[in-house]
């Protein structure tokens, strides 16, 4: 799969003044190559009597990189650095998201319309008729999206409003995917019971509960207790995405090997809400041995209580035709326990357990990193088929659903197709409406 430019990278923008005459904006690109730096875009911002003002977009791998091309540049002749701007922080500035209305407020008359008095009679309605509320208000196309900030992607336990940029990011991502108004809900507790109760008392206002990077083994009680008690779709997102997006990688990756899914011995190492997902949807699916391992003996105890097999790495290794990481360890996996022909996912970012080129190197027939494998390409679409179908859960064979649905939308060559590919979403959204029908889990429509 083709990864963007500058992937993994941080994206700085240079804003530099060069003398104007032949050979010096050559002399800044070689001596920001020499430092190792990529270059991406070069804009002409102004002319003037004797420079001109660029800007570019270069890649660096940390801030002590950056600090060696300003020291480099600091000595070309003819080259003034007039600013550095860091396009990730200027892009979060203010926030991503916003909550905007849907209806024009140009005269008087629509204010009475869409507020009082006009509003009472729709409050009216909906008192008599509940289920009108999912006709007149937002409710069905909003999904909650919780986290309590202890698992925070990469990064671990930084608390809620530190992993607030994450919930917005997922929200953007299902504004601009699949049309759904993701809102973003901080708790600052680590305490299940805590969690359970505000999800609960904050439930009518939403069409669906996505829970978001909440840790092990916390998550699994939150989930399974608000999937029981709510009569919406509860969905955490680490487990079950994930999970999807690593069963649509598999079902390409072992065609491409030559392997079938079903009859593979699969490994997993790292049994936390995504190994522990990825476990349960594999034997779902129909994976006959699932082998296991992790540090927690109660990790190792659920994947048991689930069907799966507990051992340890080189267990894991010896046996598995397939080998799936997600335990946040670089180089976990030495290419000397890699087996010939074995398919590797090593899916920590930013730095796998394994590199694909190290794995591949040590004879694996098929290997890739977590840049290739995004819980994006899942949860928009399979949100958005739970809610155009008012399922009341989101079940096994929707997330199974989803996968085929991604998977037959990679290219050839593909792992799995692009985040950006409009047709996946609504293809997974498809796709999820049709299982959750066929297995009864919608609720009817009076």
């Amino acid at each position: 799969m083709e990864i963007e430019k500058g992937a993994g990278k941080l994206a700085k923008t240079l804003r530099v003044m060069i003398l104007d005459k032949p050979g010096y904006l050559g002399k800044l690109t070689s001596a920001i190559g020499m430092q190792g730096s990529s270059i991406g875009d070069i804009r002409l911002l102004r002319m003037g009597l004797t420079h001109n003002t660029r800007e570019m977009t270069i890649y660096v791998d940390n801030d002590e990189q950056m600090e060696e091309i300003l020291d480099n540049l600091a000595k070309v002749e003819g080259i003034i650095v007039e600013d550095v701007i860091d396009l990730v922080h200027q892009l979060h500035e203010g926030g991503k998201i916003a909550m905007k209305g849907t209806r024009p407020l140009n005269t008087i008359g629509d204010i009475r319309k869409i507020y009082t008095p006009g509003v009472a009679t729709i409050c009216r309605d909906i008192q008599k008729r509940p289920e009108l509320a999912y006709k007149y208000t937002a409710i069905p196309n909003q999904v909650a999206i919780v986290t309590n900030g202890t698992a925070i992607l990469g990064l671990g336990d930084i608390g809620a409003v530190a992993g607030m940029p994450v919930m917005e990011g997922k929200a953007a991502l299902f504004d601009r995917l699949v049309g759904v108004s993701g809102i973003p809900i901080l708790i600052e507790s680590k305490d299940p019971a805590v969690i359970i109760e505000t999800v609960k008392n904050i439930a009518p206002t939403f069409g669906a509960i996505k829970l978001e990077d909440i840790a092990a083994p916390e998550c699994f009680e939150i989930e399974d207790v608000l999937d029981r008690i709510l009569d919406i779709p509860v969905m955490h997102d680490d487990q079950h995405g994930t999970a999807v997006v690593v069963l649509a990688a598999l079902l390409n990756a072992t065609k491409f090997s030559g392997l079938m899914l079903g009859k593979s011995a699969i490994g997993v190492i790292g049994l936390g809400a995504a190994g522990m997902g990825i476990s349960k949807l594999l034997l779902s699916y129909g994976v006959k041995k699932v082998i296991g391992t992790d540090l927690q003996e109660s990790a190792r105890e659920r994947l048991n209580a689930a069907g799966g097999e507990a051992g340890t790495l080189l267990d894991v290794m010896a046996g598995a035709n397939v080998v799936i990481a997600t335990t946040g360890c670089p180089g976990l996996i030495k290419p000397e326990m890699v087996k010939k022909g074995q398919v590797i996912l090593a899916l920590s970012n930013p730095n796998p357990e394994i590199t694909p080129e190290d794995a591949a190197a040590a004879g694996a027939a098929f290997a890739a990193d977590g840049k290739s494998v995004n819980n994006a390409l899942g949860f928009p679409g399979i949100f958005r088929g739970a809610l155009n179908v008012r399922a009341r859960v989101i079940n096994n064979k929707m997330k199974i659903a989803a996968a085929k649905a991604i998977a037959a939308c990679a290219e050839e060559g593909e792992l799995v197709p692009s985040i950006l590919n409009d047709e996946v979403h609504q293809k997974v959204a498809e796709a999820v409406e049709r299982a959750a029908l066929e297995s009864g889990v919608i609720k009817p429509w009076e």
